[in-house]
């Protein structure tokens, strides 16, 4: 299973890769295997101000509908258009084209405080 060393992640399975304060957010490659084949991602939350551990929006799996909880306070900008057409790039490119949204960070330095790629390994046992 892959860790990129670049990324944090939360408890929660997700991942979140920090540029300024512009966080790219999605859920890990453990996340997805759990889930199964995706076959919807519903994100609303375009424009409004999130504390971190809020659910931001739902991905739905051929036998579950899981929430997706933002790691870390701040602002939802953009959600990855892709998906409504294509949420299966979720399974097969969970760090890559199939992130889920950019976010505004209120505090960047809050991202230092999840979990580096060693943690997180260690949390889901590979």
């Amino acid at each position: 299973m892959n860790f990129p060393s670049n990324l944090r992640y939360t408890k929660d399975h997700e991942w979140v890769l920090l540029e300024g304060n512009t966080a790219t957010v999605g859920i890990t490659e453990f996340a997805q295997r759990e889930l199964g084949d995706i076959v919807f991602v519903d994100i609303n939350t375009v424009g409004k101000d999130l504390a971190a551990e809020d659910v931001f929006g739902t991905v739905e799996a051929v036998k579950t509908v899981s929430d997706l909880f933002l790691p870390v306070s701040g602002t939802i900008k953009e959600i990855n258009p892709e998906l409504d057409s294509s949420p299966e790039l979720v399974n097969q490119e969970p760090y890559g084209q199939g992130w889920m949204i950019k976010m505004t960070v209120n505090n960047p330095a809050d991202v230092e405080g999840l979990l580096d790629a060693a943690a997180y390994q260690s949390l889901v046992g590979e």
